[in-house]
């Protein structure tokens, strides 16, 4: 199910996404995830469009994303198989290859500022556990205590070992032609304590180069296997292909789903599931937003 929005570079352009999956919402919880995906675009283009970084703006969108309980990422994020709640995030920028990610966190607020801090204040690309969260704290980061994150509805779920999508993710391009991509999320409802899904490793779950920028959402043990992000750009780099048809040859090898922005800007957006939250805003600074097949 691609959707594909290809135009010459005018403007700086961002695309999010909020996860895919096969289970339906009723639509008032539609109607407020759309509300939180407009405001995560409009927040991380007013960035874009006052020249700030591609980086930047992948930060403060997710963040958006993260603070909204309707999303597996920060508040909200679903229950491991001992009713904890761990999380991962990572970022990635494209012309430095700069790249930064915590895993199994559970104090901080927002993981994608803890991880584009490790990327920028420390030598390390991952920290995890207690270390990532005294490396936050030390950075004058939000903690809060645990129960900040747990909501009724992801207790219902943990309960009945249901599954939502709600990983969520951003790739930028900016007005410097630089491009940027991250990823968080609280993995899956159930998992091992300790399981670190895609989303904190570079090349599965996040990948930017002077190419493209890709985030991914789906079944992260199989995104960690195939490296399908990196394996994205490796193909437009080795193979000289074109976003659009870099992501067609990998597009079914996972369940999920994939957001994609070439240096160009040219989005693309691919999920093979029923539904995947995704959207985008570009030149004429409208955010566009879609749940399922072009719409």
């Amino acid at each position: 199910m691609p959707d594909n929005h290809d135009t010459p570079i005018t403007a700086p352009v961002l695309v999010i996404h909020g996860g895919a999956g096969r289970r339906k919402h009723d639509p008032d919880t539609e109607q407020s995830a759309r509300q939180v995906m407009t405001q995560a675009l409009q927040r991380g283009y007013d960035i874009l469009f006052q020249g700030g970084s591609s980086l930047e703006a992948v930060v403060a969108a997710i963040e958006v994303l993260e603070d909204s309980p309707l999303f597996n990422a920060g508040r909200g994020s679903v229950l491991n198989r001992d009713g904890k709640i761990e999380m991962d995030a990572s970022v990635m920028e494209g012309h430095s290859q700069r790249a930064g990610a915590v895993a199994g966190v559970r104090t901080i607020k927002n993981p994608i500022a803890a991880a584009h801090r490790v990327m920028t204040a420390s030598p390390h690309v991952m920290l995890i556990g207690e270390g990532a969260e005294q490396f936050a704290a030390g950075q004058k980061l939000a903690l809060v205590d645990p129960e900040y994150f747990y909501t009724t509805q992801r207790r219902k779920q943990w309960q009945q070992q249901s599954h939502d999508p709600g990983t969520v993710g951003a790739v930028a391009l900016d007005c410097q032609g630089h491009l940027a991509a991250g990823t968080s999320s609280g993995g899956l409802t159930g998992k091992y304590p300790g399981r670190v899904g895609d989303s904190a490793i570079i090349g599965a779950g996040t990948y930017a180069d002077e190419s493209c920028a890709i985030s991914t959402t789906g079944h992260g043990e199989c995104f960690i296997r195939k490296l399908i992000a990196y394996d994205i750009a490796a193909r437009m780099k080795y193979q000289q292909l074109s976003l659009e048809n870099a992501i067609r040859q990998v597009s079914d090898c996972c369940e999920g789903g994939i957001i994609a922005l070439d240096h160009t800007g040219n989005v693309h957006m691919h999920f093979n599931t029923e539904l995947m939250y995704r959207g985008f805003i570009r030149t004429a600074g409208q955010p566009q937003v879609f749940l399922y097949a072009n719409r």
